[in-house]
């Protein structure tokens, strides 16, 4: 088992203590880049508008690419059925005719 170090990271002007596995600390590293990145598009974007909001337009957004890729994730799934389904189904035809 890994031991667990004590990072610091910033998000939107606020900084917050974790303790993570090292072997974590480049993703969440870039996780929070990503959201800082997101964040300060909106503050920009929309100048009268506080660090609340752009966090939560940031938030809609990764959510939205979530969802989109677990959907595409499904499909995939589902065409990997439908090739083996086919598969068997061109195996019998062959077979038996």
């Amino acid at each position: 088992m890994e031991e667990q170090q004590q990072i610091k990271i910033g998000i939107a002007d606020r900084v917050y203590p974790f303790r993570i596995n090292p072997s974590e600390e480049e993703n969440i590293r870039r996780a929070v880049k990503m959201i800082n990145e997101r964040v300060a598009y909106y503050k920009q974007k929309y100048a009268n508008r506080d660090s609340q909001d752009a966090l939560s337009m940031s938030l809609l957004q990764f959510v939205m690419k979530w969802i989109k890729v677990e959907q595409d994730q499904d499909l995939n799934g589902l065409l990997n059925e439908l090739k083996l389904l086919d598969n068997q189904l061109e195996e019998y035809i062959n077979n038996n005719l």
